[in-house]
Parts: C-alpha cells; structure tokens; sequence
C-alpha cells in the first residue's frame, strides 16, 4: 500500500465509529467486527476475509493511542483530496513523501524546507510518517495458513484390503479454538504482532546478498498476537478436535500401504485450506489366502490317486462360489494352476487371477487295504526311480 493510499484511508469510517471515539468505543467496535468476519467463522469468503483484514489494520492504528495522534495529524496535513489537487486546480503533485520526509536535499526535503527553512518540517515529522507509513502494504497483512497433515492408521481384514472398505477413523488434530473463535484472544480482540508487522515470517541475512525467510518466533508465525490470552488454547488461536470420519479405503490396498486423502487433514488458519490426511493400513492374515500383486494364492491338497490318474477338483475362492479345475494326469506337486478373474481388484477396476498351487497330500495311516493296494502299486513300478540322474546330476559342473 502507498503512503498515498494510506493517508486517504479513513480507519474511523471502516469501524464506523466517530472520529472523537473513545479508546473503549474503538475497542468494542473492532471486536464485534473482527467476531463477524472472522475468517474461521466465515470459511471460503473471502470478502469477509478481505473485511477482517481492513477492520484489523484500523484497529492497529487507531487503538494505539500513540499512533491514532500521528494517523489523525497525517490526515490533518494531506488528507481531503490534497494528494488530488494539483497546482493549477487539477492534476496530481508529481513528488514522493519519502523525498518530502527525508529523501531528497540534505537538508532533509526539497530545498528550502530543511530545518533551517521557513517551511522546515525537521526530522522527527519524517520519523514519525516512516514509523507510521512502514507498517502499511499487502505484505504485512495475516495470510491464510494451510492446516496440518494428519496420519492416522487403520487394521483391515484380509477381504477387506481386497475388496475395499469403508471405516470410521477417530482423529484428533488442531483446530480453530471455540473458545476464542480462533483469534487466540479472550475477547477476540487480537492485535497485528510488532515485530513482524502481521506477517507471520521475519527475514534475515543469507549471506551472499540472499534473504532467508524464517517463522515469527513472537507470534509463532500467525502475524497476530493475542491482548489478553485465551485460557483455553493459551493465546495459540488453535485447540485439540476430535472427531471421526468415515474414510473409504480403497480395494487392492497393501499391508503397509500409506494413502493420502487431500483435504481432509485439519482445518486451514483464516480460511487458509484443509491439510492432508495419510492413513497407514496394516492388513491381517488370511488363514487360505495369500496375497502376490493383483493376484491371490492358495494352496491346495490332493491325494496322490487324483495327482497321478488326473480328474477335477473344486476350490475356494474369496467371497464368492468355488471354481472347478482339471487336473492332467500326473500332475506334479508344486504345480501352480491359474484361476482367471478370480483375484485382487486392479486399480483399472479388473480382476487379477487366483494362483492355485497343488500338494499332494501323504496320508499318515493306512488302512490294511489301502497299504495292500500301494504295495502292490509298488511291486508293479518296481524298476521305475525317480532320482536315476539325480546323482549323475550331482557330479556334473
């Protein structure tokens, strides 16, 4: 904002209070405006937003007592259209207040108006319009702030990692106190923070020419600093909420797996947006399932007769009606079948397969005609050996 602008700025008529106001009457009306606009109370308006910040950089004026003097003398001086009018009765004056006030002859104006001049205003008028004017413009003025990220974690069942769920997340982030609608002030009458004129971030030297950029420690980067500190959040502006979500986690997450929810983190500082909420999923054992990518495993036992002489078998599968396969004959143990469509939800929406790994299973009691049966099986294969090159196998490089 220029000094130009700044002078012509009547502070009185944005609290709409008379210009011999008392310091109480200033006060009472900042405070019923500053609740009304509060950015907190007025999410995404942000004509409310830009009021508050007006109705804030008033108060910051006119209810120091010092500097309401120097902003009425200001107004006295260069106020009512004398910016406006030029020389000839129209047009504009073609200076700058910082050659008036200090930046032009040595004698601190133009010549003719230093402190040995008739029209001298001295030195301490331009202290006085730099201490006043220097607090002004877009930079100083209370920036929304984005919310914390939050990350919270949630146990799925087997199916549920697979099939997708919806579950409740209870969650305790900071927001904006209740108690003092966020303005970190018990009357809700917070004042801009001094040190870095509203801000939020105080500037200091790199080295080299370059400027870093660092958090007001005064303020703890909010630009405003409380008169009378809330008791509820100690003048923090922000308290511990809790509440619960209903999150939908999608289908064919991993155990492990951390997901981000843009926007529903906690709520942003004077209508500054949401953080973001990751959620970290564990997912527990299936006692069949197992789980390789988009598709599922399961291993399942057949008896020897089904392994060597073939035939169909049924298997399970998640959540749905089993599936038939056919065995060839001979079929080895170890052997991996595939069930098509019958796996983990892709993230296209399209079915992974159901890998089926087949194990003979060894009875471990024989009855007397079963183990008559195989004895005769083996008097019959006799000659027959599985490892013959096993060991030839063995020596070979």
């Amino acid at each position: 904002m220029s000094t130009k602008d700044f002078i012509e700025k009547d502070f009185y008529k944005v609290l709409g209070v008379p210009k011999d106001a008392t310091e109480a009457e200033i006060k009472k009306a900042y405070r019923k405006l500053a609740r009304e606009n509060h950015p907190d109370a007025n999410t995404g308006d942000a004509k409310a937003e830009d009021r508050f910040k007006d109705v804030s950089e008033a108060y910051d004026v006119l209810g120091d007592p010092k500097r309401r003097k120097e902003y009425d003398e200001a107004r006295a001086l260069f106020g009512n259209g004398a910016f406006r009018q030029g020389p000839g009765g129209g047009g504009q004056f073609n200076f700058d207040l910082g050659d008036l006030f200090g930046g032009g002859q040595p004698g601190g104006g133009p010549a003719g108006t230093g402190p040995a001049g008739a029209g001298g205003f001295g030195g301490g008028l331009g202290d006085v319009f730099g201490g006043l004017f220097n607090r002004g413009g877009p930079g100083t003025r209370t920036q929304p702030r984005r919310g914390q990220d939050i990350e919270s974690e949630v146990t799925l069942s087997f199916t549920e990692a697979v099939s997708g769920a919806t579950v409740p997340l209870r969650m305790s982030s900071s927001a904006a106190c209740k108690a003092c609608s966020g303005t970190g002030d018990k009357n809700g009458t917070p004042r801009v923070c001094p040190t870095c004129v509203g801000t939020g971030q105080v500037s200091r030297g790199g080295g080299g020419g370059f400027s870093l950029t660092d958090p007001c420690v005064d303020c703890r980067g909010r630009g405003l600093i409380a008169q009378d500190p809330c008791q509820v959040c100690k003048g923090s502006g922000r308290a511990t909420s809790s509440r619960t979500m209903q999150v939908r986690i999608p289908a064919g997450v991993d155990d492990g797996q951390r997901i981000r929810l843009r926007g529903k983190g906690a709520p942003g500082e004077r209508g500054g947006p949401h953080g973001d909420l990751y959620v970290v999923v564990h997912v527990d054992a299936h006692p069949v399932f197992g789980r390789r990518g988009d598709n599922l495993t399961i291993t399942v036992p057949v008896t020897f007769p089904e392994a060597a002489l073939g035939g169909e078998i049924k298997v399970p599968t998640l959540g749905g009606p089993p599936v038939t396969l056919k065995l060839p004959p001979g079929t080895p143990g170890g052997r991996t079948m595939r069930a098509r469509g019958k796996g983990a939800v892709r993230k296209d929406g399209t079915l992974g397969d159901l890998l089926v790994t087949i194990e003979v299973a060894v009875p471990r009691d024989l009855g007397d005609e079963a183990k008559k049966a195989l004895e005769d099986y083996r008097a019959a294969a006799e000659g027959e050996d599985p490892r013959a090159g096993l060991f030839e196998a063995a020596k070979g490089e």
